[in-house]
């Protein structure tokens, strides 16, 4: 799923206010921060994550990694935190209404 221009900036205003939920360090992008990112995506939807200055990986390497192994869009990638979007499955999870 292709985000508009329209609806990354309303992704991007939200995602301002966040505080990064994961945290990438010199482990990388492994199987339980995909584990972790996935059930974080599921109930908010809208992620924010940071990359330590002990990884080996780039933000927007990570940002990539990350929304390919776990199947969502990168909303935004500014200095070492970015931004994950991804529709929740979930019928109980209050859903964001993207224009």
């Amino acid at each position: 799923m292709a985000l508009t221009g329209r609806q990354v900036r309303q992704l991007r205003s939200l995602a301002h206010h966040l505080n990064p939920v994961i945290i990438i360090g010199k482990s990388d992008v492994n199987e339980g921060t995909v584990q972790q990112a996935n059930e974080s995506l599921e109930a908010h939807e809208l992620i924010k994550c940071s990359v330590l200055d002990g990884s080996s990986m780039t933000a927007r390497e990570a940002a990539d990694e990350l929304a390919e192994r776990c199947h969502a869009e990168v909303v935004q990638v500014i200095g070492r935190k970015f931004s994950l979007y991804r529709e929740s499955h979930r019928e109980n999870v209050e859903k964001i209404k993207l224009v």
